[in-house]
């Protein structure tokens, strides 16, 4: 029987975009425990074109699919699934790779889709909402905390300052001065202009700092924190004992579950958490995709459309 083929982004060596190619590659079989999707929308996540230069700590088997974060249909599945049905549409996180036609992934990191969603923005879920939701969890944000939130317009950080909201929290939230009145509109209480203002001027004794930028702003960050405070950041590896020495409790960035997935999707579609797309691409312009994705500083996500697309070469 001949190898059933799918149509994919690969990359054979490290480097810059050029070296993302749309080629044919083999269609993976869903092993026991995963479910078999068509992928409909893949996001883009600034850890891809990390990976994809060599410069993310994980080792790497080429030719390499990038991507974790998708959006599409049940096709099949392996011994031991059970609940999906072929046709149904489906979110998550996959380690086989999601630019392409067709992913495994287990069922642990899938939910099904929001209703109210296209297949484009249920895209920026995971790796978005889902680390977003896990650092608000995981740091114990209640009702009244005093919530920084950097980089807030992003890809993490709109959906951190939601969810902080939902809490109850009050939230202070960094950002540029083009989208000074977008983090306003879902639900940042103090907007600080990281190119013009100090957020040290605005934010003190904090409860919790959720850090997307790294490097500066992550060691100023230290200092708005209580004693007692949580500290995670999604970039950077904060030190343990400094943590100790300022009396702050330092978290790693969690993964999300299916039933987090799905508590996502619920207040998604109760009205209470919205998405950003920042634009789609088609699957041949992925290159230009992950050289957007690189200039960085924008609004919500950057999302691949996979299906129905016209496959050639990038």
């Amino acid at each position: 029987m001949s190898e059933k083929m799918m149509y994919a982004v690969r990359y054979h060596e490290f480097g810059g975009a050029d070296v993302l190619m749309l080629e044919q590659a083999p269609r993976p079989e869903p092993q026991a425990g995963e479910v078999l999707v068509r992928v409909r929308a893949a996001g883009v996540l600034p850890v891809d074109w990390k990976i994809r230069k060599g410069l993310f700590p994980i080792p790497v088997t080429f030719p390499s699919i990038p991507g974790t974060s998708f959006a599409g249909i049940v096709e099949d599945w392996g011994v031991g699934v059970n609940g999906y049905q072929k046709g149904q549409a489906v979110f998550g996180r996959s380690t086989n790779g999601t630019y392409a036609e067709y992913t495994t992934v287990s069922t642990e990191s899938i939910a099904l889709m929001p209703q109210s969603m296209s297949f484009e923005e249920a895209a920026t879920l995971t790796g978005g909402a889902s680390t977003a939701w896990r650092a608000v969890t995981d740091a114990g944000v209640k009702a009244g905390d005093h919530v920084l939130i950097h980089g807030a317009a992003g890809g993490v950080g709109l959906f951190a300052v939601q969810f902080a909201k939902w809490k109850g929290a009050y939230v202070i939230g960094t950002a540029g001065p083009a989208n000074q009145d977008f983090i306003r509109s879902i639900g940042v209480d103090e907007a600080v202009d990281y190119t013009r203002d100090s957020f040290e001027e605005v934010a003190q004794a904090v409860d919790f700092v959720l850090d997307t930028i790294g490097g500066d702003t992550l060691e100023r960050s230290w200092s708005v924190l209580k004693r007692g405070g949580v500290l995670i950041s999604i970039v950077g590896r904060p030190p343990l004992e400094k943590g100790k020495e300022f009396g702050i409790r330092v978290l790693p960035s969690g993964l999300a579950t299916s039933q987090d997935l799905a508590d996502i999707a619920s207040l998604i579609d109760q009205g209470m958490v919205r998405t950003f797309v920042q634009q789609v691409y088609p699957i041949r312009e992925v290159r230009q995709a992950h050289e957007r994705s690189e200039i960085g500083h924008g609004r919500g996500r950057i999302v691949l459309q996979i299906s129905g697309d016209t496959y050639s070469s990038p």
